[in-house]
């Protein structure tokens, strides 16, 4: 047999030999890599050519729903007040001034929007992927003891240090404990609704035994841990405030995620399973595998918020060490619409909330009661008004 013979097969033989089989599966393989990029790289030129009319009309439509829903939720909170026999101008004038009059007032609603900017940006990936993940609270404290236990026991030599092992060590631990969940939604399919709120118990009831054991600060009076180590602390961002680092973390990280989200492959797969997890996984995107990815980010996003709040306000653990953070970062990630950017001014705004709701119980005597009904009609108001999405998103879903 001639040399070219062996090098220029007949057609009738290219398609049985093992290594043009080898072939044509690598072109293939190839081809949905270009086509991927290729239509990643068509949806970012569309959003480029649009005009800045038609951007500032697409924002006004995607952001009217969370105005209306705020004005309802402040009348509403406004009526309650008038009802419990307090005048209700007075009332706006206390939030307003108790969130936002004066440098201390403004820098404690900054502060108080630190927990939810990151247990906001862990709602936006497992939600984006289409996961329900309500165990943010519970990864919240995953992360706030992992670090404490890191902050009280070992001696660091530098901040620098600390801050970057407790931050990577806390970011794991959120990870695994939604790991949890995911695995037990993947290969077993037990809904991730009622895996994560079981670990959320979990994780409460752990910190209860930690701060009643191991971690009780040493004069054994209170359940609670000592106080981290100096070196292990967040360091003040602006002085004279409590307002620490980790707002700038938070803000660093929305910005990060955006990135991710939509300009990076991952993200563009994250939010196409999120989308239809059958088309997805017909364009060749391996949805199991995404879906696990982003529920490990979103946990480790929440439990970076736990090491964050005692690391930078409250230096020590304790029981319920988390009023709920996770629950209303759910409101939060909706009012900003799930945009990893837009979800900052409502993270503030909800800080700036909770700051007025106690300036309401120190200088008009209302009761704690009718300041958590305040914020409940809030966040009742965006969830009510995001509903209809909500059912789109679930008929997606059905019908794929």
């Amino acid at each position: 047999m001639s040399l070219s013979a062996v090098r220029s097969p007949s057609a009738s033989n290219r398609t049985g030999t093992p290594s043009w089989r080898l072939l044509t599966m690598t072109s293939k393989i190839s081809s949905n890599k270009i086509a991927e990029s290729l239509q990643i790289q068509f949806i970012s030129e569309i959003h480029v050519a649009l005009s800045s009319t038609e951007k500032w009309r697409a924002v006004a439509v995607q952001t009217w729903p969370s105005l209306v829903a705020l004005a309802v939720a402040s009348l509403a909170g406004l009526a309650v007040v008038a009802l419990a026999g307090h005048s209700s101008l007075d009332a706006a004038r206390i939030m307003f001034e108790g969130a936002f009059g004066d440098r201390y007032a403004v820098t404690e609603s900054l502060l108080k929007s630190v927990p939810l900017l990151f247990t906001g940006l862990a709602v936006i990936v497992a939600f984006r992927a289409g996961i329900w993940n309500i165990g943010a609270d519970g990864q919240f404290m995953l992360g706030a003891l992992v670090a404490t236990f890191l902050g009280v026991k070992v001696v660091w030599p530098s901040p620098l240090l600390a801050f970057a092992v407790i931050g990577v060590c806390a970011f794991l631990a959120g990870s695994l404990w939604a790991g949890i969940a995911s695995a037990l939604r993947e290969w077993r399919f037990v809904s991730e609704v009622i895996s994560t709120i079981m670990l959320n118990l979990i994780a409460l009831q752990l910190i209860s035994l930690m701060v009643h054991g191991p971690l009780q600060e040493a004069a054994g009076t209170y359940p609670q841990s000592d106080r981290l180590v100096e070196a292990a602390r967040l360091a003040r961002w602006i002085p004279g405030t409590r307002l620490h680092a980790g707002f700038l973390l938070g803000l660093a990280l929305c910005g990060a995620l955006w990135l991710l989200l939509f300009r990076l492959p991952l993200g563009f797969r994250i939010r196409a399973i999120g989308q239809n997890p059958e088309a997805a996984r017909f364009a060749g995107i391996p949805v199991r595998r995404t879906a696990v990815m982003a529920m490990l980010l979103s946990g480790g996003l929440a439990a970076l918020g736990g090491y964050v709040e005692v690391a930078g306000v409250t230096y020590r653990l304790y029981e319920n060490i988390s009023p709920g953070y996770g629950f209303t970062a759910i409101a939060v990630a909706l009012l900003g619409r799930l945009h990893p950017l837009a979800m900052i001014p409502a993270a503030l705004l909800f800080g700036g909330l909770e700051s007025a709701t106690r300036a309401l119980q120190r200088n008009l005597g209302v009761s704690p009661v009718l300041a958590e009904i305040i914020q409940a009609f809030v966040i009742l108001a965006v969830v009510g008004f995001e509903a209809r999405r909500v059912r789109q998103w679930l008929g997606r879903r059905r019908g794929s």
